[in-house]
């Protein structure tokens, strides 16, 4: 789970603008965030906490969570997906995780994540 306030992002995206955020950020991540208008701070900041909920889901130790490497994209249906490549693929994979899950909501102040891991056990496998 990740919480992510509103005012603290609207600050950062008044200070340094739209390209603080394409270090966190793919291209497509910020096209679903677009509006006519600019960003939508609530869609980035519930893109931000998805991203640090996906990270928590892998349970590594010393490692920084590698921004680029896990997107989190609208489905054709509005909901989130998201898709670990990379370095969050690799850590995905050595902690028998195959997918990530990711519910997000918003107001008017916070954007809040929650992320649960999908592991496939191994056929013929019991627990």
């Amino acid at each position: 789970m990740d919480i992510v306030s509103v005012k603290r992002v609207r600050r950062l995206l008044d200070e340094y603008g739209e390209e603080f955020f394409e270090r966190m950020l793919t291209p497509g991540e910020i096209a679903d965030c677009r509006t006519s208008t600019g960003l939508d701070v609530l869609s980035l900041c519930g893109r931000i906490a998805a991203k640090e909920a996906a990270f928590k889901t892998l349970r590594v130790r010393d490692r920084f969570l590698p921004w680029l490497d896990i997107v989190v994209r609208r489905s054709d249906g509005g909901w989130p997906l998201v898709h670990l490549r990379g370095g969050a693929g690799r850590m995905a994979a050595a902690s028998g995780i195959t997918e990530v899950t990711v519910s997000i909501s918003h107001d008017v102040d916070y954007a809040v994540a929650v992320a649960a891991p999908i592991i496939t056990e191994p056929k013929g496998e019991t627990p």
